[in-house]
């Protein structure tokens, strides 16, 4: 193996702005503490939170750093403490809190996944941060089971793609909402169940007539805003609403009484600043319950573009235009 270089190249924004401020730098290679792994990164996952940091609008947590980038995959080249030396040389993606636009990142052990060779390693740059988030807003929090309708909001971002994928391979009925006829076709082709042009009609009536007037059992939102209450009246009796962003606002009117009556549930979860612990525990039992599908090929993200690591702010731009369909990511080739 390589010898471990002293400097990488990293995106570290000394600024927010726009994806122009996305430029590549020199950084020290970090080493890895306790229960850490040194990875060559392959390549790394662009999610919208990434954006938000850029902009100056989503500021790391505390102790994480400050280079871009939650999600990535590569080749495990050292490690710290508590981590057996045979790992080194093993191939594998992990969710990070920060440090995946860069040659070199260091993971928690306990947040990394083995990658099968059914995925590519920029496939598997995709999977850490929507699987871990779908996996524990949907089936933990809403304890979704076989035979229970979902609306997800943005069914083509990387979110709704994992959704709609996870969907189908445990028994769900998914319904979705896109901006376009185009995207709502990509949706049902991926296995939804149905998809809603949000633009061009109210989903609201829409999940009724679909649904009998009966409602779906849980709606994963990533709007907020002045969607919660509408989602509200999407739900069946017992529905259970979980809330995982705020793009249209952080604060939202509820109706109490309707909730008292119809036995609603609502919650939500922010995955980035949880402790190692409990990220390490989700993926435990991500390894156990959907890691033998993504073995087996039969789960795989869907992808959208990849793009250089140097063309990083290109990444930003489609992301921020909103057309993808899936995911996007930086390779270090």
């Amino acid at each position: 193996m390589d010898p471990i270089p002293t400097t990488m190249k990293a995106i570290d924004p000394a600024e927010p702005g726009g994806p122009e401020v996305l430029r590549l730098v020199d950084r020290p290679v970090p080493r890895p503490g306790a229960g850490e792994v040194l990875i060559r990164v392959a390549a790394a996952g662009v999610n919208r939170p990434e954006v938000m940091q850029r902009q100056g609008k989503y500021p790391p947590p505390p102790g994480a750093s400050s280079i871009l980038g939650m999600e990535l995959s590569g080749t495990i080249v050292a490690v710290g403490d508590d981590v057996e030396l045979f790992q080194i040389g093993q191939p594998v993606c992990a969710l990070v809190t920060g440090g995946a636009y860069a040659e070199y990142a260091v993971a928690p052990f306990g947040q990394c996944l083995p990658v099968p060779e059914a995925v590519t390693m920029a496939e598997a740059a995709a999977l850490p941060e929507t699987l871990f988030t779908v996996w524990t807003n949907l089936f933990e929090r809403a304890y979704a089971g076989e035979g229970d309708s979902v609306l997800v909001h943005g069914g083509t971002s990387g979110i709704g793609t994992m959704a709609i994928t996870l969907g189908k391979l445990f028994g769900l009925k998914t319904i979705v909402t896109a901006g376009s006829d185009d995207k709502c076709a990509a949706a049902r082709q991926l296995g939804a169940t149905h998809a809603i042009n949000y633009r061009t009609e109210d989903f609201v009536e829409r999940v009724k007539a679909i649904t009998g007037g009966r409602g779906v059992d849980i709606v994963l939102d990533m709007v907020g805003g002045d969607y919660v209450p509408r989602n509200l009246q999407c739900l069946a009796e017992d529905g259970r609403h979980v809330s995982i962003a705020v793009q249209r606002g952080a604060s939202a009117e509820i109706p109490l009484f309707e909730m008292m009556r119809r036995r609603l549930t609502l919650t939500g979860s922010t995955l980035r600043p949880r402790s190692v612990a409990f990220k390490s525990l989700v993926a435990e039992e991500i390894v156990r319950t959907v890691w033998p599908f993504v073995e087996s090929g039969q789960l795989k993200p869907v992808m959208d573009r990849s793009f250089p690591f140097a063309e990083a702010p290109a990444a930003h731009t489609r992301m921020e235009a909103g057309d993808h369909v899936g995911k996007i990511v930086l390779t270090m080739e």
